[in-house]
């Protein structure tokens, strides 16, 4: 990883634009799609309201030219820097880089991490919405960007980046995951909808809960969410709740964690202060991927196999995506059989004492060594011989116990 942070050539000047805007619809490639890519993982530099900017990219490994890919966006906070974000300075080297996306991503995602003036996001006239302006014409002109997946997120200072841009980009950026943030970026427009998540520790003393629900409540509005007071842990329990809002409107949905700490990026329940070992990243990573493309974009569509039907009403198969010390993520693929399925549960056992620390797309029961996973209100549908996925971080060594699955 540290290869690729070296700095790049000269100051690229992008195209002439006021406001990033996109119309509502389908995927459509950007320019950089089908084309041998114009940017590599480093460190570039643009001019943008007539100044020197800059910002560390991380392209894929298996780059494909081809392939429409998500791209987030990872704010440093005040006295912090790009190169801390890429390289994940904060917490645990590698392991935090993104905000711990990165290894969560294995090589799906195309990462960003700007750089602020004076180590800060102040946008004074509005000139770091600019900047993200920028940087994204030139991205989307140089790699293959899936244009409905843009992400942001960010720590404190870079909490407040990630909210001004959910108030005046909401129609460029698909969700913003805002940590221990306040409105110190600004909130031009504010008004349009918005898949929001806010997450802040009760205890926080530099920017205080109170107003990160103040943050939160705006896309509550925004998003007609029916109003509730999200339950919060209390002080000393070194928990974190977790509240999905209800009644949101389709597509834009409001997450509130709250978790009894200070103000801190990486809280690990039962344990004071950073740790590399934190619920935090599968949480946002949960978040921004429920809104993946379906079926996954593809540019120039190429005949696919009909897969063979399985026998029975659907089956289930586990792989291992990535791993590190401690911990590991897989991805689960449930196929219908010879006819469509309405709903599906899937079952396995850990052999050596694994547990799952977050899973996205799918709901977990069970207890113990025993797994239980039924599908998502959206995912329960699916046509005979298709297959959908549900994914999941777990604690321990990785294992790909044989699973089952079963249809109502």
């Amino acid at each position: 990883m540290l290869a690729v942070l070296a700095t790049g050539g000269p100051a690229l000047s992008t195209s002439a634009g006021g406001p990033l805007t996109r119309t509502a619809g389908a995927l459509a490639p950007t320019a950089g799609c089908g084309r041998a890519p114009g940017l590599a993982s480093g460190t570039h530099t643009i001019q943008s309201s007539g100044k020197n900017r800059s910002y560390i990219l991380r392209v894929p490994d298996t780059y494909d030219r081809n392939h429409p890919y998500r791209l987030v966006f990872g704010f440093h906070w005040l006295g912090g820097t790009a190169t801390d974000v890429a390289t994940g300075q904060t917490v645990q080297r590698d392991v935090w880089a993104y905000y711990g996306l990165l290894r969560l991503a294995n090589n799906s995602t195309i990462f960003v991490a700007p750089q602020g003036l004076n180590n800060g996001w102040g946008n004074s006239g509005g000139e770091d919405l600019t900047f993200v302006d920028d940087m994204v014409r030139q991205i989307e002109g140089a790699l293959c960007v899936d244009s409905t997946q843009l992400f942001a997120t960010g720590f404190s200072y870079g909490g407040a980046m990630s909210y001004a841009l959910a108030c005046a980009r909401a129609n460029v950026f698909r969700a913003v995951a805002v940590q221990s943030g306040g409105q110190l970026s600004g909130c031009a427009g504010g008004a349009q909808p918005i898949a929001y998540m806010g997450i802040h520790g009760v205890r926080d003393g530099v920017l205080g809960i109170s107003g990160g629900r103040s943050l939160r409540d705006r896309f509550v509005r925004n998003n007609n969410c029916a109003a509730q007071n999200p339950p919060e842990p209390a002080q000393g329990t070194l928990t974190h709740r977790i509240t999905a809002y209800s009644g949101c409107s389709a597509g834009h949905p409001v997450v509130w964690a709250a978790f009894d700490e200070g103000h801190i990026a990486a809280p690990q329940d039962g344990a004071p202060g950073d740790s590399g070992s934190t619920w935090v990243p599968g949480e946002v990573w949960k978040f921004f991927t429920q809104f993946e493309s379906t079926p996954p974009p593809s540019p120039t569509p190429t005949p696919t196999p009909t897969p063979t039907p399985v026998p029975g009403a659907c089956s289930a198969t586990i792989e291992t995506v990535n791993s590190w010390q401690g911990g590991f993520q897989s991805t689960v693929t449930v196929r219908a059989g010879s006819a469509p399925v309405d709903g599906w549960t899937v079952k396995w056992t850990w052999p050596g004492g694994q547990s799952i620390s977050s899973l996205w797309n799918g709901t977990q029961s069970g207890s113990g060594s025993a797994v239980t996973v039924r599908n998502a209100p959206y995912n329960g549908s699916v046509a005979a011989g298709a297959s959908t996925t549900f994914g999941f971080t777990a604690n321990g060594t990785a294992a790909t116990p044989v699973a089952t699955c079963t249809s109502p």
